[in-house]
């Protein structure tokens, strides 16, 4: 997947903005959605850590214990000690959307964004990736059930309808917009005995 430009936004953000006012300008069609996350959250402690090779040992909340090397990117590291806590929360989403198309062609970039905590601070990071991909409708077969997607490449694909009931509800011609964001912050506190 392509980096995504200040113009590639552009046109997302232009496509998101004005296509719901021409959909509901032209017909009533109620179009097809679909969106869903999924989260986890881990707290562990910090069983043995040598400054000098960055490895590190976490020992996670079920009594078992994970090992890495943190890489020279864990800003920080010098001020985490034994009996430290280390909480981490991963979240990924998924949007599909059907939307009328006003004349755009599939495209797809991807958006990421990443803070570190300050030098000197305990240790820190959020990150968010955002990647979105629009296709436009070739093809629906309602007997079949299955439909036909022109994806940014060019390339024409075709898939089985999980409800058969939201062929009914796009067009040929349609875009469909993917949008997957995952999310991921770890932030280390200092352990009670410190």
């Amino acid at each position: 997947m392509k980096t995504m430009t200040p113009g590639h936004v552009l046109t997302l953000l232009l496509c998101a903005a004005i296509m719901p006012a021409a959909a509901a300008q032209h017909e009533e069609l109620q179009r097809p959605s679909f969106h869903a996350s999924q989260s986890m959250t881990v707290r562990a402690t910090v069983e043995a850590i040598d400054h000098q090779t960055r490895e590190v040992t976490l020992r996670m909340p079920e009594g078992d214990t994970v090992s890495f090397v943190a890489s020279e990117d864990a800003r920080n590291l010098g001020q985490v000690a034994v009996g430290d806590v280390v909480n981490a929360e991963y979240v990924e989403s998924l949007s599909i959307e059907v939307v009328a198309n006003e004349g755009f062609e599939p495209e797809s970039g991807e958006m990421q964004a990443m803070a570190r905590t300050k030098e000197g601070e305990m240790p820190g990071v959020a990150a968010i990736d955002t990647q979105v991909a629009t296709a436009t409708v070739e093809e629906i077969n309602i007997e079949a059930n299955t439909f036909k997607l022109r994806g940014p490449d060019g390339s024409v694909q075709e898939y089985v309808a999980r409800n058969p009931g939201n062929l009914k509800r796009a067009k040929v011609g349609d875009l469909v917009i993917f949008t997957v964001t995952t999310s991921v912050s770890i932030v280390v506190e200092q352990g009670p005995s410190r």
